[in-house]
């Protein structure tokens, strides 16, 4: 989703605008896999890498009702580079609820990490580069994480870190194939046809597997990546988050 028009941020919070209906924490959370999945890569984590666009604060001046920014979302807004979406009234006033959210929480760069230190845990200790890769360094097995400061905030990365199976983005689940002979394969998928699987395998492998040869197939529920939650201390674990979050 890309809000570009110019929508005007007010002193205050969101609160008075966003207050007309009440929304449960699956809503706010089903709201920010939207926004991570359609909104993010423009407008940023915390929605403010828009030039004179803050999502994350306030009252905007093309909505007058939280019904009416539910519009802007599935209309976008003529003459500008917002374009329509196709939500239902429930997944656009989801969106919304997570903005609402946002607003309450506040912004969610951290301050109390260091980001070389955070480095050093990422290449070391934490053995992150076994899977990810970070500017042409690492791994290709996992997705790579050059520009990961750009698209997720903070606590979705903590989270992520000490609960990965908690979100899993639809391209980031992992494939898996068994063939006939019983072998099974986990990677990540490539492309898929009507005749053929290509996946990257755990070693790198670039393999086309032919649909005739494999018992069965498809993506896994659970992420491969450990939880840090006992591998880092709460330092370690603010200094990494500090590194993820300068990767942009």
């Amino acid at each position: 989703m890309m809000w570009v028009g110019r929508l005007a941020l007010f002193a205050s919070t969101a609160g008075t605008l966003l207050a007309q209906h009440s929304y449960t924490p699956a809503d706010d959370e089903n709201g920010g896999r939207f926004f991570r999945a359609q909104c993010v890569a423009c407008h940023g984590p915390d929605g403010d890498m828009v030039e004179g666009v803050d999502l994350a604060h306030g009252r905007f001046r093309r909505a007058s009702s939280e019904d009416a920014l539910i519009k802007i979302i599935q209309q976008g807004i003529a003459g500008t580079a917002m374009p329509p979406h196709n939500f239902s009234d429930f997944e656009a006033g989801s969106i919304v609820a997570y903005l609402r959210s946002l607003a309450a929480t506040g912004l969610s760069t951290s301050g109390k990490g260091d980001p070389a230190r955070g480095k050093t845990l990422f290449e070391a200790k934490g053995g992150c580069t076994g899977c990810h890769r970070v500017n042409g360094n690492g791994s290709r097995i996992a997705p790579d994480l050059s520009e990961i400061g750009a698209l997720r905030r903070a606590p979705d990365l903590q989270r992520s870190l000490l609960e990965p199976n908690a979100e899993i983005l639809p391209q980031n689940r992992s494939y898996r194939v068994v063939t006939r002979d019983g072998d099974s394969i986990t990677g990540r998928l490539l492309n898929q046809d009507s005749f053929t699987v290509q996946l990257l395998d755990s070693r790198e492998r670039l393999l086309s597997l032919s649909r005739s040869g494999l018992r069965e197939s498809g993506f896994l529920n659970d992420s491969p990546m450990p939880s840090y939650r006992e591998k880092l201390t709460a330092r370690e674990l603010d200094d990494l988050i500090a590194y993820l979050v300068s990767l942009k």
